[in-house]
Order: C-alpha cells, then sequence, then structure tokens
C-alpha cells in the first residue's frame, strides 16, 4: 500500500492531457476527461488539453511541443497502444524517449491483470522522459485511464509518497545538460 508522508508539503505538478481518436470530439472524450478530473481531484494542474488523430507526425508534433514547454511536467497520453493498423501511439512517442521508464509498463499490465486477465497483452503502454519531462502512454479506455493513474500515477507524481517517487527526482532529470 502506498505511504504518504503527511508533515511534507504537497507539490502540484503541471499535466498535458492527450487523447488519440478517429472517431470523437474534446466533448465526447472520455478517457481524457476521466484523467483531467483525477488530475485536478489529486490537486494536480490540468497545463493543457487536447485530442488528435491516430496520425504518428500529429501526435509527434504536440507531445515535442510539451516536452518543449517548461510550463509543463508531465504528458499523459490515451489511446492508440493497441496494435491494430490505427495504433501509432508509441511509433509517435516512442522516438522522443531519452530514457524509457520499463517498469512503469510492468506494473501497469501487473495491475491490468487483475482486472482483466491475459486480454492486458493487447496493450502497448509505455513510459519515459525526455528534457526533464515524463510522459506516459495508456490505453484508450477510462478504466485503462483509473487503473495506470490510481494504481501509479497518483502516488508517483505525489511528492509526498515513500519510499520514493518521481516529483523529488525532476530537478536531477537534466543533471546531463548541466554537466553535473
Amino acid at each position: 500500500m502506498a505511504k504518504i508522508d503527511e508533515t511534507r508539503p504537497f507539490h502540484p505538478v503541471r499535466i498535458a492531457v492527450l487523447t488519440m481518436s478517429d472517431t470523437r470530439s474534446l466533448a465526447e472524450d472520455r478517457s481524457g476527461g476521466v484523467l483531467a478530473d483525477m488530475i485536478t481531484e489529486a490537486g494536480h494542474l490540468v497545463a493543457d488539453r487536447a485530442l488528435v488523430k491516430d496520425d504518428v507526425a500529429a501526435i509527434r508534433a504536440i507531445v515535442k511541443g510539451w516536452i518543449d514547454d517548461p510550463e509543463i511536467d508531465v504528458v499523459i497520453t490515451t489511446g492508440g497502444t493497441g496494435f491494430t493498423g490505427r495504433d501509432v501511439t508509441p511509433e509517435a512517442v516512442k522516438p522522443l524517449f531519452e530514457k524509457e521508464i520499463e517498469g512503469f509498463a510492468i506494473v501497469f499490465h501487473m495491475l491490468s491483470y487483475q482486472k482483466i486477465e491475459t486480454s492486458t497483452i493487447q496493450s502497448r503502454a509505455c513510459g519515459g522522459v525526455a528534457h526533464g519531462t515524463y510522459i506516459f502512454c495508456l490505453p484508450g479506455s477510462p478504466g485503462a485511464c483509473k487503473d495506470a493513474w490510481n494504481g501509479i500515477l497518483k502516488w508517483q507524481l505525489d511528492n509526498r509518497h515513500r519510499p520514493c517517487n518521481f516529483v523529488e527526482i525532476m530537478p536531477r532529470l537534466e543533471e546531463h545538460r548541466r554537466g553535473s
């Protein structure tokens, strides 16, 4: 069970949410809406939110813009992580990673397996870091977004989580650029 050190002050992070869909509008985007609601409920800021078609260049351009934006700490995408012809999110986003967070996919699949059993293998959920920005690519279902947020991201994006969390190492993600 996650441990929160209540003696530490909470530090909100700025999170951008991107939904991949060829069939929905932003108003109909349940998964992105669920993520935005959970982010806000946890005390973080939704820095931006967008919806884009399943197109490698379009996805990559938005994510790259958010990586380059100093006002965004985390990018969460939803959709396009399957393996049908239109599912291209990992192909669009993984080349931007400087480092992949392999454990994110492993823990996501462990959580997902508890609910949907072997169907979890149909997801290519992934996570990584680029230019000091965390990036997480989630499946397009609201349930998968809830599982990833409630089981992993809610805790790792809370600086009070013990024994460690993503927030406390954010200042060190760019050490190699500063020559430290």
